[in-house]
């Protein structure tokens, strides 16, 4: 992956969620991310990021490895960060074959997180219990170690073998989702990387990490607001963009209260509610500057909770010509 020109850390990332109410179509959204991700290439972005749900009422993306795909075709230089591949639902040999592609089209950008999942109802619609969530995964990222060495291997009793072998020698690199310290924990004893839900989660696979003998993985970094929007007038933004950040919070709110889950979202009333929290940040341009310097990082979430691709666009290029500049 090339090396980027700035200090800050930039990224972007998709969920495509497209509640009725946003007015778009699916197509048009699709083919907005693959423009924003040329557009993030294009100015030295250091990763788009993809996550996947399935069944979701507003058709949040269930099959995360054609978009990553497509992305990988239309972009040169910016890796492609799947967060996260729901593992129990899928054949863990396919997700190894799924990834050899996207890392061979991309030549080698290609980096996945595997995580538990937590929504009872894909669990339900895939025929899998969700006790079972922690040996599945364990699971995956055994096969997929092996899956990405390109030799036969013991797979259930049966002889496995993947090929091509990826791009990236022994394959994409590979993390751990999760939510709580069992999960941190979990991370560190498969030796794999650790994206944490929550900020204070990063401990305990530190923690582990050391207790085991394993190189220490330093402090964690903090963990991003939950959608940023660049605009000249943030209560106009506001009044704009804020009932698809609503609608995100409440839909992932839904989720993390039926399953009892610390995700970080939780229902809100308003937007007025949510916009006290802090968590969904309008800002000016000035203000982005400022809150890049302090924080190092800036990711972006441009079409959040259904935000309109033309409402998206509007704070990405105000970003481009009015805080970019200032920051590289």
């Amino acid at each position: 992956m090339a090396s980027c020109a700035h200090m800050t850390a930039l990224a972007i990332r998709f969920d495509l969620r497209n509640p009725e109410f946003a007015g778009v179509s699916t197509a048009d959204r699709y083919q907005a991310a693959l423009e924003m991700s040329e557009w993030a290439d294009r100015l030295g972005f250091d990763a788009v990021i993809l996550s996947e749900h399935h069944g979701s009422d507003d058709g949040y993306l269930p099959s995360i490895f054609p978009m990553a795909a497509a992305i990988a075709a239309r972009t040169d230089n910016v890796q492609i960060r799947l967060a996260a591949v729901v593992a129990p639902l899928h054949d863990p040999l396919r997700v190894a074959e799924d990834a050899v592609a996207v890392d061979q089209i991309s030549r080698g950008r290609l980096m996945v997180v595997v995580t538990n999942g937590y929504v009872a109802s894909e669990f339900e619609a895939f025929g899998v219990d969700l006790k079972d969530r922690p040996k599945l995964v364990e699971r995956t990222v055994h096969t997929l170690r092996k899956a990405w060495t390109g030799e036969p291997f013991d797979h259930d009793g049966r002889t496995a073998r993947v090929t091509p072998r990826p791009y990236q020698d022994g394959g994409p690199p590979l993390e751990l989702g999760g939510s709580t310290p069992a999960a941190a924990r979990r991370a560190a004893r498969l030796g794999v990387g650790f994206f944490p839900a929550l900020t204070e989660l990063w401990e305990p696979y530190r923690e582990e990490c050391v207790k085991l003998g394993r190189p220490d993985p330093g402090q964690g970094a903090p963990i991003p607001p939950l959608g940023i929007h660049c605009a000249n007038d943030p209560d106009e933004a506001w009044a704009q963009v804020g009932p698809f950040a609503l609608h995100e919070m409440n839909a992932y709110g839904k989720w993390a209260a039926e399953a009892e889950a610390a995700t970080g979202y939780t229902p809100m009333e308003d937007t007025d509610m949510l916009r006290s929290f802090n968590l969904y940040l309008m800002m000016t341009p000035d203000e982005m500057v400022e809150h890049a310097k302090q924080t190092g990082y800036l990711l972006f979430h441009p079409m959040m909770g259904g935000t309109p691709p033309n409402v998206a666009w509007e704070s990405l290029r105000l970003f481009e010509s009015d805080v970019l500049p200032r920051i590289r």
